[in-house]
């Protein structure tokens, strides 16, 4: 039976089946709009079990945003999806880099991918920074990697590339790190799921 329901009321009522069909499960208060939002995204319910929050992962990210940190993907289409009318209001931005013509030069001369450039070229930002990952793993090695050589310290990495090469690989390295990170372990994600765990960390300080 189709529901008759105003357009203001769709995300609510959307929410509400989420919750019906998640019955008893029971998440870590500080993590179950992130879960739901993700869920609501995505319409996948995996995400239930997949998403893995570091330690006071969501507190110290929550504290980074309120402190106008600025947020770093790996994707256009992540940098679009994330609220940025919020995050402007806590005096941080978003960048991509990956479209940016000294970064398509340099990764073309060493010939690596361009997302181990823009991680690079974020870790010389001098404001803190939280990174949303949703499509390259090597963004994810990339980070590791500088963050094991003291060249990085990320307020929070969303891990959350979607795929089959070192996808899964790349996740487990960024949970070993310590570092704050949300990750969704296995094969899923994408840039969407990325864009909304960034929204539920805002939604939570302003909406």
């Amino acid at each position: 039976m189709i529901e008759n329901i105003k357009p203001m009321d769709i995300e609510k009522r959307s929410f509400e089946i989420i919750t019906e069909i998640l019955g008893d499960r029971k998440f870590p208060e500080e993590q179950e709009s992130i879960i739901k939002r993700v869920i609501h995204t995505s319409a996948d319910f995996d995400y239930a079990d997949n998403l893995k929050f570091s330690p006071n992962a969501v507190e110290k990210a929550l504290e980074a945003l309120r402190s106008g940190c600025d947020i770093v993907t790996d994707t256009n289409m992540a940098k679009a999806g994330i609220n940025k009318t919020i995050l402007g209001s806590l005096g941080g931005e978003v960048h991509c880099f990956m479209a940016d013509p000294d970064v398509a030069k340099e990764a073309k001369e060493r010939g690596v991918t361009r997302a181990i450039v823009s991680m690079e070229k974020a870790a010389k930002l001098e404001k803190p920074v939280i990174f949303a990952i949703g499509n390259a793993p090597t963004a994810l090695i990339r980070i590791h990697e500088m963050i094991g050589t003291g060249e990085l310290k990320p307020a929070l990495v969303v891990g959350v590339p979607v795929g089959f090469v070192n996808v899964v690989e790349s996740k487990e390295l960024i949970m070993v790190d310590d570092i704050p990170y949300i990750v969704a372990k296995g094969r899923k994600g994408g840039s969407n799921v990325a864009a909304a765990i960034i929204n539920a960390l805002l939604y939570k300080i302003k909406r």
